[in-house]
């Protein structure tokens, strides 16, 4: 009976370790994989209309993989209210990528899940429930601020 206890006693010992080397390593690999993410991945895209070029970095999400998975892509491009360009997609992103973020700033690339568009901010804006960040402009925003609707292709670089 002594070793059948001591046999049981390491047993549950050497399962505990097992368990917490498993576990410690599990939350390891899900570091850096928040699926809300507004850490910058090697992803870069090329936005072109009116004669104008802009190049933003996709965040490390869900949403803006998927949006990478779909290009490149010929759209059309329009004001919406005054701080933002809109475009639709041809279908909705995964919304895996949501939750809520604050230092909001022009420049930011977002998708808004409840309309399926892209929104792209030239202005201020506040975060609201259904805005998801993608990404965000290299170098300027500048050619947003043209007012008008005009033809819009997308593609990775």
């Amino acid at each position: 009976m002594v070793s059948n206890s001591k046999t049981l006693s390491r047993r549950s010992v050497l399962g505990s370790i097992i368990a917490t080397t498993m576990f410690q390593s599990l939350a390891r690999a899900q570091q850096g994989n928040d699926p809300a993410s507004q850490e910058p991945s090697k992803v870069k895209i090329r936005m072109m209309f009116n004669g104008q070029t802009m190049a933003a970095t996709l965040y490390d999400n869900a949403s803006a993989r998927d949006l990478a998975s779909m290009l490149p892509l010929s759209l059309k491009i329009e004001d919406y209210s005054t701080n933002e360009k809109i475009t639709y997609l041809p279908r909705k992103l995964t919304e895996a990528g949501s939750g809520p973020f604050k230092n909001e700033r022009p420049g930011d690339l977002c998708y808004y899940a409840p309309w399926g568009n892209l929104a792209l901010f030239h202005s201020g804006y506040r975060y609201s429930s259904g805005l998801i960040r993608l990404g965000r402009f290299d170098d300027g925003f500048e050619p947003l601020l043209m007012r008008g609707e005009f033809p819009l292709h997308i593609e990775r670089l």
